[in-house]
């Protein structure tokens, strides 16, 4: 049976990364703890929840004799940083074993978070682009024409470029770029409309 001891021993080798003047364990040291505690201990995980861009992951610590010594959950929204573009199913995964290995104690002398929890918490509070550019600003006025477009910022209630946020150029964009891709004639009234 493990005790206290062997936990705090195990820890000891733990490498840790400082952020901020605090130290963190980095979840790989924490899986790796875990081995030399219970070479024959199981992680499992398990996906909760992938609907509309949002991971929800529960991870499972259990010991040789296939008891539970933890549990841990992670959430992970998909572009939310630039790893979570194409990982954010893994980083939730990985966010998900870290909280489950604290939850046995294991790399937690400062702290329950994991680097990677810490360091994609930073990433996230950074402030985001939310400005039209002038680019898609032109586009969209050279483009109203197009039947899409007009039927988009009508139902959004926009009558001028001036009331377009960052999410309704992007849209508008990528509709635009959409519609010149399929090189379908595009139904374009003979007078000019724009904003």
């Amino acid at each position: 049976m493990i005790k206290f001891e062997d936990i705090k021993k195990v820890n000891e080798t733990i490498s840790t990364i400082d952020v901020k003047g605090k130290n963190y364990a980095e979840v790989n040291q924490r899986i790796k703890a875990f081995r030399m505690l219970y070479p024959a201990g199981t992680i499992e995980t398990e996906i909760l929840s992938v609907e509309n861009g949002v991971c929800i992951m529960k991870a499972t610590i259990k010991d040789d004799n296939d008891h539970i010594l933890g549990i841990g959950h992670a959430y992970e929204k998909e572009n939310s940083t630039f790893i979570n573009k194409t990982s954010y199913i893994e980083n939730c995964e990985t966010s998900a074993v870290g909280r489950a290995l604290a939850m046995c104690g294991i790399g937690i002398d400062t702290s329950v978070a994991s680097y990677e929890e810490v360091a994609n918490a930073i990433e996230n509070q950074k402030p985001k682009n939310d400005k039209v550019t002038e680019a898609q600003k032109s586009l969209i006025k050279n483009n109203f024409n197009i039947p899409q477009v007009k039927e988009y910022c009508a139902s959004k209630g926009i009558t001028k470029l001036s009331q377009l946020k960052k999410d309704d150029a992007d849209a508008l964009e990528k509709m635009i770029f959409e519609a010149m891709e399929k090189s379908a004639p595009l139904d374009i009234n003979s007078k000019e409309e724009t904003f």
